[in-house]
């Protein structure tokens, strides 16, 4: 079967959290991170296609959901509903917990899930992303078409310019946002947010 693009469906949801930690490691299979395989997703992509499921969309071939775009148009009130609808039920599932010393990051999400940073969001784009693709759909223009179909869909809402944070490890996710047409806003210490108009 030949890899297609599509939007998001319900039935897709254990492919996008199975995808974003195979990638989650900078780009790297984060398997070996965590503990539980579902907190990564349960953080980064699972609340974006609940909260908004017209900004999702898959790339699925023969093995199932390879790639994906998750995303809002208004990172500002997606925070408050993560606040209302998505973090209470998290936090009772996943109680705070202290740094086991074994290398695993669990205990990072949970503090994110129990204390969740508000972004804050460039002037003029107020939208963010968060795309992932398996090593072998990469550098075949799936990211370029992810990112396009969620620009128009974005454009048609009015919406002038959206933004991603990204690690600075992660230098082959750089470039290939430098590519499509993103720039640096500001850089920090964990990595870079970039921005792209679209209006």
């Amino acid at each position: 079967m030949p890899a297609v693009l599509r939007p998001y469906h319900p039935s897709d949801q254990p492919g996008l959290y199975r995808v974003c930690l195979a990638t989650g490691d900078a780009g790297r299979d984060a398997a070996s991170l965590y503990r539980d395989p579902e907190l990564l997703g349960h953080v980064y992509a699972g609340p974006y296609p609940v909260a908004d499921p017209e900004l999702t969309w898959v790339v699925v071939d023969e093995g199932g959901v390879a790639g994906y775009v998750v995303a809002t148009a208004d990172t500002q009130a997606f925070d408050d509903w993560l606040e209302t609808h998505w973090w209470p039920v998290l936090r009772e599932r996943y109680p705070r917990r202290a740094d086991p010393g074994d290398g695993t990051r669990d205990h990072v999400l949970v503090g994110v899930v129990h204390d969740s940073p508000r972004i804050d969001v460039p002037a003029g784009f107020p939208a963010h992303l968060h795309i992932d693709l398996l090593p072998h759909l990469q550098g075949q223009g799936w990211g370029r078409r992810l990112v396009g179909t969620l620009t128009d869909a974005l454009r048609a809402r009015r919406v002038p310019g959206l933004h991603l944070g990204v690690s600075a490890q992660n230098t082959g996710a750089i470039a290939f946002y430098e590519r499509i047409g993103l720039r640096v806003h500001e850089s920090y210490d964990w990595g870079r947010r970039m921005v792209l108009p679209i209006d």
